[in-house]
């Protein structure tokens, strides 16, 4: 990770690359992340739990919103993708048991 004193000495080039990276890292990181939605959600299957807990939901984005908080980030904002990263989810399990 680039150390944020050095950026004066990076070029527009080098700074572009290191976004790249960090989204490939984000992207790592949401399939990661899907996959987990989908053990859990075999879990559920498994033990005839619904696959929507709103609750679960609500929490993970509270969760997400205190976390940006911390880091200086729109709560608003990182709450919104969170839920787009729960919509991912539902929508590649819906695909899961339409494929099976």
């Amino acid at each position: 990770m680039t150390d944020i004193s050095d950026v004066d000495e990076l070029t527009l080039d080098e700074l572009r690359t290191e976004i790249a990276e960090i989204d490939h890292e984000l992207i790592e990181l949401i399939a990661r992340r899907t996959y987990i939605a989908e053990t859990i959600a075999s879990v559920k299957q498994q033990h005839d739990l619904p696959t929507t807990d709103r609750d679960q939901e609500g929490r993970v984005t509270a969760r997400a919103a205190e976390l940006a908080d911390r880091f200086q980030l729109d709560p608003e904002v990182v709450r919104r993708v969170f839920e787009e990263l729960i919509e991912l989810n539902k929508s590649s399990q819906r695909q899961r048991r339409h494929d099976h």
